[in-house]
């Protein structure tokens, strides 16, 4: 299966180059479970796009500090992709950013988080079930798109995950994120966060998050779409 990152995420911080980049990050996770897979990252937040939908056997739509309302041409253009993807019928995930621009595109709703900041380590359920998450968002999904299943969240995200039909799965949430690399985000986003919100993602990293499951999922979606 050839699947293509569209690699959303805008930082290039110092910080962002001295870890693996969201591309890589989604490899390894899925890779590991299914290690005859190939991923073409491809940086929709630079310009570039898919020359051909059907090259790929699916599609992921990364995280982003960049928000689903940004009035920017690579924006505006990913809404139109997304849009495209769903009319060829192919699969699609998205995470965090691309859990909100997927809903965005397909007619449903972003706001930003009533409770403003959540992150670090986050309990959300997935179709029925409890699962521990990492989480980095201050906007979320409020009102679904139409024919949209919502499949569990929690108290402060409802809408924590939806699928449509079999071809598109999301999740607010960061099953790339590997726990070194979530302890390094808290304390390099500590003094830039509200106090509170930094000392509640600081806390919650005494345990880990359940990536493993949520790789499965992800791995048995494509595999059913």
């Amino acid at each position: 299966m050839h699947i293509a990152i569209l690699m959303a995420n805008t930082d290039e911080s110092d910080f962002a180059q001295r870890h693996p980049k969201d591309g890589e990050k989604f490899a390894r996770l899925l890779g590991s479970l299914r290690p005859d897979w190939r991923f073409t990252t491809i940086a929709v937040k630079d310009g570039a796009f898919p020359a051909d939908l059907s090259d790929y056997d699916g599609f992921i739509i990364t995280g982003s500090p960049a928000s689903v309302h940004d009035d920017q041409a690579w924006v505006h253009r990913l809404m139109q992709v997304i849009r495209e993807i769903r009319d060829c019928d192919q699969p699609l995930f998205g995470a965090c950013f691309g859990h909100q621009a997927i809903a965005k595109a397909l007619g449903g709703k972003v706001e930003r988080n009533p409770g403003g900041w959540v992150f670090g380590l986050a309990e959300t359920e997935m179709e029925g079930a409890p699962i521990r998450l990492y989480a980095a968002h201050v906007e979320q999904v409020t009102e679904l798109p139409e024919g949209a299943e919502p499949l569990g969240g929690n108290a402060d995200c409802p809408f924590g995950a939806y699928r449509i039909g079999p071809r598109v799965l999301t999740t607010q949430y960061h099953p790339e994120i590997t726990e070194d690399f979530a302890k390094a985000l808290v304390e390099e986003y500590q003094d830039k966060l509200p106090p509170e919100v930094a000392v509640r993602a600081k806390a919650s990293l005494n345990r880990p998050a359940e990536t493993e499951r949520m790789a499965q999922r992800i791995v048995d979606f494509f595999e059913r779409a």
